[in-house]
This record gives C-alpha cells, structure tokens and sequence, in this order.
C-alpha cells in the first residue's frame, strides 16, 4: 500500500531551501591587513615654482647698510607770511584808476590804483576852517596885544586871546595831520588819493576791479597783497603716524611739477602742533630760497624728507623684488630646483638703485636678482 504525501510539509521545505540559498548567496569578509595601501597626494604649493632652466638666473644676498631714514610727501608752494604785505586804502571811496594788475612785480613807491575820497574830502574841510580859525585868532591876539601894551584892557583878556590862538594853531596841526594819514598832502588839497606799494615784490592778491567802491579800512579786504618771492615756504601734509620721521632742520629734496628735473633743497623750520581732523595730518614747512623765481605760489611739489640720524636696514637691489597685487614678493631657493614666492615688506627706493626691506628677511638671505624676469619665465 502506497503512503500519501501530506501537502502541509510543502511550506516548511520552502522555507529551508529560502535560508539555505541565502546562505550561499552572503558576502565574505575583508581581511584590512590584506588589502593594498591607499596613498594621499598632497595639493601642489601655489607659492612654489620650478622654473625650467634655475642656472640662468642669479641669487643676490639681502645686506645690512646704515641709511637714513626718509619720507616722500606732497606740498604746495606759499609766500612767507614775513615778506607779505597788505595794501590798503586809509579811507572809503570810488576808484578811478588801476595801474597794477594781480602778478604784476611792482617797486617801493610805484602808484597802484587812485581814488576819489569823501573821507579825505572832509578832512581837506576841516583842515581850511582850521586855517581860517587860526588866522582870525592870531589877528584877535594881536590887537590885545596892543591894547594891553597901552593899558587899554586886562591882563585876562590878553591870556584868552593867547589860549584861543593856541587853541587854533592846534586845531591846524590836527587837521593836517588827518589828511596826511587819509593819503593827501596839504602841498596840493585835493579828494583824490594815490595808494602806492609799501615794499617791492609780486601782486599775489588783487581784490579790486575797475571803478569799485572801496569801503573804509575795518570792513574791507585787502586792495592788493604784494609779497618778496625770493625766499617762499613749502606747506606738507604729513599723516600723523608719519610725523615721528620728521624734525625740525631736516634737509628735503624739493621737485616741482612744472620742472620734475630741476631738484631743490629745503629745510624743516615748523611742525604744526595742529592736526586737520579731517584729513588726520599735520602742516610741515619748509623754507626755500627762490632767487631763481622757479617757484610761485599754489604749485604742486613733492618732498622727500632725509632724517638726519641713520638706522640699520636691510637692503636688496630694486630688481629682486616684484609688485604683484599690492603687494611686495621675492623669489627664494628652495630644496632642488625648486623656488617659493616669500611676500615682504619693502620700504623706501634709494638712490644707487637699492630698495629698503622692512620685513619678510632676514640678514644673508638669497633672492633671486630679477624677479620680474624670472616670473616671466616660470609662466611660460
């Protein structure tokens, strides 16, 4: 007799070869002590360069050299304020004629401008009264004079008609000297008044214009300003964390503008003790002698401060270093063939053709000598 299968053993048979196939199928295990390295490459040094042919290019040593200290500052020229004169009318009127223009150079004694005085004309008035005042006066002390010497009146009446004539010649004095004070003459009494120049020199200030009114002397500017060209001052605009580099009886080098090749030579005689608080800097003024004339004033100029005491620094050739991005770089050997860009700090350009190293070296160290050339080589 033949046994029958039951159907409910088929799930669980199922199940078995499910978890037996799973088996079979399960990932083996990583042994790390078997497996192969992993290397990390580092990212290449952007400062570091390798240029194709390093023999061509010559190192030079960073020395150290006792310089003076100095600073580059711009300025504008001004008159000195000891040679300058004011020209000015002693009284009010109309001008009716101009003889001097602004920039004009002028002599002690030349006529300037003439002008119609009322002012002046009152005082030619009074000073005629007094005239006539002091001549009725000296009549009127004449005949007591003669009426006293006959006994004709007191010795009183004599004594007031002495005073009254006093009185008068006073007055005449007074009067006169107003008119010569006004700028007119009692030789010739006439209103109009010629204003002419106090000292010789160059019109730098003009402040009249054909038939003007000139107002009396306490409200009124200037007519002319005429000033002595021949010694000038420099006013410089030092930042104040630049102003311990200057003293007084410094000697600077003056280039003007208008004659870039002409050096002049100045020298510190006053240091604000002002500083303007929008621009935090202080007026430094220098004075120059300008016999030549080459100076005039409200010209641009730079200056370049030479302290009189010396300082160690640190000096390369101006070629070794390159301006890149605002900022100063060198080339320094590496191991190799191998170069990096070192930035610094570099100072002043000196005259032989040096530039100072403030910081970023040290004393021995070698640079390339031709920085520019040598980053046009490297970028090739």
């Amino acid at each position: 007799m033949k046994r029958k299968l039951s159907y409910s053993a088929l799930p669980v048979a199922a199940a078995a070869l499910a978890l037996g196939a799973a088996g079979c199928s399960r990932p083996e295990r990583v042994n790390a002590a078997s497996s192969v390295p992993v290397t990390v490459e580092a990212a290449p040094d952007p400062a570091t360069v390798e240029p194709p042919h390093p023999e061509l290019f010559q190192l030079v040593q960073a020395e150290q050299r006792k310089v003076h200290d100095d600073l580059t500052v711009t300025g504008v020229v001004a008159p000195d304020v000891s040679r300058t004169v004011p020209v000015n009318s002693m009284s009010g009127g109309r001008i009716i004629e101009i003889h001097a223009r602004l920039g004009d150079d002028v002599v002690q004694g030349q006529l300037l401008l003439r002008l119609t005085s009322q002012d002046l004309t009152a005082a030619i008035s009074d000073y005629q009264k007094a005239l006539a005042d002091e001549v009725l006066a000296r009549r009127a002390l004449e005949r007591a004079q003669t009426l006293y010497d006959h006994g004709a009146v007191a010795q009183k009446d004599l004594e007031t008609a002495e005073d009254t004539a006093a009185k008068a010649k006073v007055d005449v004095g007074t009067t006169a000297e107003r008119i010569r004070i006004l700028g007119g003459t009692t030789g010739n009494l006439s209103p109009i008044t010629d204003i002419k120049a106090p000292v010789s020199g160059t019109i730098v200030e003009q402040n009249v214009a054909g038939p003007a009114a000139v107002k009396s002397l306490d409200n009124s500017p200037n007519l002319f300003t005429i000033a002595d060209l021949s010694h000038v001052w420099l006013l410089c605009d030092v930042y104040e964390n630049n102003l311990a580099q200057v003293h007084l009886g410094d000697l600077a080098e003056v280039r003007l503008n208008a004659y870039p090749d002409r050096p002049l030579r100045g020298r510190v005689s006053n240091i604000s003790k002002v500083l303007d608080p929008n621009t935090r800097s202080a007026k430094v003024r220098l004075e120059m002698e300008n016999a030549a004339g080459l100076m005039r004033p409200g010209m641009f100029a730079t200056a370049r401060f030479v302290s009189q005491s010396t300082s160690t620094r640190l000096v390369l050739p101006a070629t070794a270093i390159l301006r890149l991005h605002d900022k100063d770089w060198v080339f320094r050997p590496g191991e190799g063939n191998r170069f990096r860009r070192v930035e610094i700090q570099a100072g002043h350009a000196m005259d032989d053709g040096t530039q100072q190293i403030l910081g970023g070296l040290e004393p021995g160290a070698k640079v390339v000598a031709n920085a520019l050339q040598f980053s046009s080589a490297v970028e090739q």
